[in-house]
């Protein structure tokens, strides 16, 4: 990330740089460039640039194929439609193109919202939370989140998704009338916050919007982002606390079950993997793991949450040894509408 000056503004007009390729500027946080379906393709080799016109999709598919991948020069080339506002590595427009309905679906926002509920295993298993959780739509089919995420962190767009997939949980919450002791668990990307005071303006304009008290709401890491940079999540914890909003940790047992990374990251919820709960009323392994996570977390009061409950025995052991709030199919399936668990208590 560019740094900012002393008084912590962000140069806002300042580009970032990746692959040595300025794209887009933080401003916008990547809102993507749609390819029209007829144009120009400019190709630009070092000083030299050239002009070629498309009519079809298939059209641009055959030009790249042709006049780039297949080419026999090892030299540079960058290239854009006259659609876009910027110049890409071929390989990265070649994917834009050949997934252009991911692309569509991305910069139309056609997104929508499921809601998992969170009990509370101490509590006579009341409804503590609703997890939201992105349902991409698009044409009348389901779209699975980890496909369109990957093809956003592969074509540089994660940074816009991942603001978009935040805006759309918040709005769907807001929308449901959630009583206000209930609290939404809702996902974000770590790696697509740069700048968490600058970052983050975003989703509390969103929030503020939606009248939703920011005490009604934790931020999740998503398990499938690795978090290279403790000091930086850290950072954007803090900025979420500073607005009175909570956070939870994911994953708890790939690596961040430590006293010494919990002590630094100070989360309010860790959340335990399915891994570690199937069948843990009975593999000895597991509950040893679990009885030292709620050791860690108690003597640093946070709240442990296991995820992936599918059978009443995970449940009631988990509730039995101290861990604070479940979720699972075994309680209740992710729903358009906030509903009831499933189970009795």
């Amino acid at each position: 990330m560019l740094k900012t000056s002393s008084n912590n503004d962000l140069v806002v007009k300042l580009s970032y740089l990746l692959k040595g390729v300025i794209y887009l500027h933080c401003t916008d946080c990547g809102v993507p460039d749609n390819i029209s379906r007829s144009g120009v393709l400019f190709i630009k080799r070092e000083q030299l640039q050239e002009e070629l016109h498309y009519q079809s999709l298939e059209d641009l598919e055959q030009l790249l194929q042709k006049k780039i991948l297949n080419r026999d020069d090892s030299s540079e080339v960058l290239v854009k439609t006259s659609s876009q506002r910027g110049f890409y590595p071929p390989e990265q427009l070649w994917n834009l193109v050949k997934n252009q309905d991911l692309l569509e679906l991305i910069s139309s926002n056609s997104f929508t919202t499921h809601f998992q509920p969170i009990i509370d295993l101490q509590k006579n298993d009341e409804i503590f939370a609703y997890e939201c959780l992105l349902r991409p739509q698009w044409k009348g089919q389901s779209v699975p989140p980890f496909k369109l995420f990957e093809f956003a962190r592969e074509t540089n767009l994660h940074n816009y998704l991942d603001q978009k997939a935040r805006e759309s949980s918040i709005v769907s919450g807001s929308k449901q009338q959630v009583p206000a002791h209930v609290k939404l668990f809702i996902n974000f990307l770590p790696s697509s916050i740069y700048n968490p005071e600058y970052c983050l303006q975003h989703t509390f304009k969103i929030v503020q919007e939606n009248n939703i008290s920011p005490n009604q709401l934790v931020f999740e890491v998503v398990e499938s982002e690795k978090i290279h940079d403790i000091d930086h999540l850290e950072s954007i914890f803090k900025t979420y606390k500073k607005s009175g909003m909570q956070v939870a940790l994911d994953d708890v047992g790939a690596g961040y079950s430590t006293l010494e990374i919990l002590e630094k990251l100070q989360p309010d919820f860790v959340k335990i993997d399915r891994d570690y709960i199937s069948h843990c009323d009975t593999i000895l392994k597991k509950q040893l793991f679990l009885k030292s996570v709620i050791k860690v977390a108690t003597k640093l009061n946070i709240k442990v949450l296991a995820e992936g409950i599918e059978r009443m025995e995970e449940l009631q052991f988990c509730r039995d040894i101290g861990i604070h709030y479940g979720q699972g199919y075994f309680i209740g399936k992710p729903s358009p509408e906030v509903l009831a668990p499933v189970m009795a208590g």
